[in-house]
């Protein structure tokens, strides 16, 4: 068999490497990543190829030509919210995507791209697929184009399916900075034995889901169903204050939070919350970790002082000093 996975460096990329190297021990992996928003650690113990090339400069042709691929994982793209740019989020995001369509149409290949709930925008609540696109940033706006883009593909007759992630946390996203989950944000301040700091009244929430989850449905539109967009969510919305109380309990702590105002009112989403019938109809998609499970296991591998993901499996590794850069909400 062979995948090729772009943003197989990334976050959701590499744990996704991961699981399709246990599936397919036999497997020949191609992962594609210019390292912009990656790091070589995340591939610890990876068995295959690394074409470091930009999706949208890549000659497909040059690299793979007619080679037999049982699936394309694009998860390649600027994922930084906060990218001012607009051409260069669109660019980017976009004519990477159309230049892989362009190779694999003509031959049959399956494709599973990246979405995001950011193409609802602002909305709140419970959030479907066949809600019209409201997005509220040029990340979320490029993520749309791509639905449109795989949408025309289908009508063709292409396998293309989109796994739309809500907010994905878990081990491999340290090197992500500023833009890593909340949970892991939090869990830095607390470890320093700070309060955690979150917007007055903590009320707000969010669909997290333990990358775990997200890995499966990504696979699960690999492996089947028809084409279109799915949520791969946690089909459950957790409040910040939630959140933090599941911290406390895993670390053993009693942090109260800080509550801090919030200067983006009016333009903030409040909640959010996947709705799941669809992806659990045409994927058999089925997320195992509730919010409480899903942190209580990623901070026992954070706790284990795992520096890649090749402690996956090592969660007993000794612990060891971890520099703790400032973080905030």
């Amino acid at each position: 068999m062979h995948f090729i996975v772009t943003g197989g460096a990334g976050f959701i990329g590499s744990n996704l490497v991961r699981e399709l190297q246990q599936r397919h021990p036999g497997a020949w992996i191609s992962v594609i990543d210019d390292f912009s928003s990656a790091s070589f650690s995340n591939l610890s113990g990876f068995a295959g190829d690394v074409v470091a090339r930009p999706c949208e400069e890549l000659d497909w042709e040059r690299h793979f030509g007619r080679a037999r691929v049982d699936c394309i994982y694009h998860l390649a793209s600027i994922t930084d919210t906060t990218v001012q740019d607009q051409r260069l989020m669109v660019e980017r995001n976009v004519e990477g995507f159309r230049r892989l369509l362009d190779y694999a149409q003509s031959r049959g290949m399956r494709v599973v791209y990246a979405s995001s709930a950011a193409t609802y925008g602002l909305a709140e609540g419970l959030m479907h697929e066949d809600q019209v696109p409201a997005p509220a940033n040029v990340y979320g706006f490029s993520k749309a184009v791509l639905d449109n883009l795989a949408r025309h593909a289908a009508r063709n007759g292409m396998p293309v399916l989109g796994v739309r992630y809500f907010n994905v946390y878990g081990p491999g996203e340290a090197h992500k900075g500023r833009m890593a989950s909340m949970v892991y944000q939090l869990y830095l301040q607390m470890k320093a034995g700070q309060r955690p700091r979150i917007f007055r009244s903590g009320e707000q929430a969010r669909d997290f889901v333990y990358v775990k989850d997200a890995v499966a449905g990504t696979l699960a539109a690999g492996d089947g169903g028809a084409p279109g967009a799915y949520n791969i969510g946690s089909g459950a919305s957790l409040s910040f204050n939630s959140l933090i109380a599941a911290l406390n309990s895993a670390l053993g702590t009693g942090l109260e939070p800080e509550y801090i105002d919030n200067p983006y009112i009016g333009a903030y989403q409040n909640n959010t919350q996947a709705e799941l019938s669809r992806s659990q109809a045409e994927l058999g998609y089925s997320p195992q970790w509730p919010a409480d499970k899903g942190i209580a296991d990623y901070v026992s591998w954070l706790e284990a002082g795992c520096p890649t993901l090749s402690c996956w499996q090592e969660p007993q590794a000794p612990v060891r000093e971890v520099a703790v850069p400032e973080a905030f909400v």
